[in-house]
């Protein structure tokens, strides 16, 4: 019987070296297709869900046109179906997504297969965002994309075998925001400012990576274009030195009792939170008639994202006044409901609201600028996210001229934000689905 020929030992670690080497691009090369794959399913399913959305808006303005009090009894009830199907058949689709993306990347590989992130969970979610929307509801599309993109992210590295690890996630949500909007840089800020806890150089390149290609999905399929139009004008240094601080404590206060008010219905710190969650189809019901009666004495005006009216004002077109306490009022609404769908684009439209109600203080100033730096603002208050808001802005509206005023808001407003409500929104959301000791995880609402 032939034996094996004695090698020398610089020969056998040599063929050991090689054999780990062979392994570990293996590894590499279904770890590349997993966020190949990822990413471009994840992108053709954010432009099916905005084209899905643009159209589930259309009922409730279609409901009015037969009766102007029909929203009064149908947005209730869409409200109250929406909140009863997501804690019947699946809790972990309440409220935004983002948190759940959070909570689930602190432990990736055990919540790989949990409810949180689970294709299921992600689909019902988006089911019942297009419910909402065509109820009334002022819900925006971007959390969910975020949490169906990193639920397909995450399925396709199980379908190949590819270990999850917390960077999984991270590119799966920075995909979802990229392609909700069209703004790549603000994806990639996304994951730094609230994915990501610990940023290394694979995360990096693995976001990166699924950002450029769910942007080339979107760019190929809806073309290069522009989320909330485009705004050419810039403002001077005392134009800055001027508006800057106004917006942002005015902003950054508003958004930050935003969600000091969402975070004290999570966590029912408060007796009024405690109540209503012993009763959350009622209080779900409750918050769909305060949406309908607002959208009925605007026109309409609340409802949806609020896209159109923001548009409209970041191209320099003066509003109404009464926008900003209204939407704000149909946006915390729809939020403490529970029902599934994000906060980033109402959050936009509020924050345009507050711009337009500037512009009159400022009549000299360019009025799209000015109204940018309410958006930003009252974004940062409400996410304390200052470089994914600034980045959004200026991607959505090609605004490279204010930059600099957009930063100086932004800091002012996160500082603000941050002396009315320590925890940041998403974090603090996402802390109530983290298991904690001798309790199984809750499932945070809104």
């Amino acid at each position: 019987m032939p034996t094996k020929p004695n090698l020398p030992r610089w020969v056998r670690l040599w063929q050991l070296r090689a054999q780990r080497r062979a392994r570990t691009e293996v590894v590499d090369i279904w770890r590349r297709a997993a966020m190949v794959g990822g990413a471009l399913l994840l992108g053709f399913v954010a432009l099916m869900f905005a084209k899905a959305g643009d159209e589930a808006q259309k009922l409730i303005f279609h409901i009015s046109h037969q009766a102007w009090w029909l929203p009064i009894l149908v947005t209730p009830a869409g409200f109250a179906f929406v909140v009863w199907a997501a804690n019947r058949f699946s809790p972990e689709s309440r409220g935004s997504g983002i948190p759940q993306i959070i909570a689930a990347g602190r432990r990736p590989e055990l919540e790989a297969n949990g409810p949180l992130v689970s294709l299921r969970t992600a689909f019902t979610k988006l089911g019942l965002t297009l419910s909402t929307l065509a109820v009334g509801g002022s819900v925006g599309r971007e959390g969910p994309t975020v949490q169906v993109s990193a639920a397909i992210m995450i399925a396709m590295h199980r379908l190949l075998k590819v270990r999850i690890s917390a960077g999984v996630y991270i590119a799966g949500g920075a995909a979802g925001v990229a392609a909700a909007f069209n703004t790549p840089l603000a994806g990639i800020a996304f994951a730094i400012e609230e994915l990501a806890s610990a940023y290394e150089q694979r995360v990096a390149v693995l976001t990166m990576g699924a950002v450029m290609i769910s942007g080339l999905v979107s760019l190929a399929v809806a073309g290069d274009y522009i989320y909330f139009g485009v705004m050419r004008d810039t403002l001077g240094v005392s134009d800055t030195l001027l508006i800057a601080p106004i917006a942002g404590l005015g902003g950054g206060l508003a958004g930050g009792l935003f969600a000091r008010i969402v975070l004290a219905a999570s966590d029912r710190t408060a007796d009024w939170a405690r109540r209503v969650a012993q009763r959350p189809i009622l209080f779900a019901a409750g918050c769909g008639l305060v949406v309908a009666l607002v959208g009925v004495a605007t026109k309409g005006a609340t409802w949806g994202t609020g896209y159109d009216v923001t548009k409209f004002l970041v191209e320099g077109n003066h509003g109404k006044l009464w926008f900003f306490p209204a939407k704000f009022a149909a946006a915390l609404a729809s939020t403490l409901s529970g029902a599934p769908g994000g906060i980033f684009a109402p959050s936009l439209a509020v924050g345009a609201g507050f711009g337009n109600l500037l512009t009159p203080i400022f009549p000299e100033s360019p009025v799209g600028a000015v109204v940018m730096m309410g958006m930003v603002a009252y974004f940062v208050g409400v996410v304390r996210a200052p470089l994914t808001a600034v980045i959004i802005l200026i991607e959505a509206t090609a605004a490279r001229g204010v930059i600099l005023p957009l930063f100086a808001t932004a800091l002012i407003a996160d500082w603000t934000s941050a002396q009315v409500c320590p925890t940041r929104l998403y974090h603090g959301l996402a802390r109530r689905m983290m298991p904690q000791k001798g309790k199984p995880p809750a499932v945070a609402v809104p």
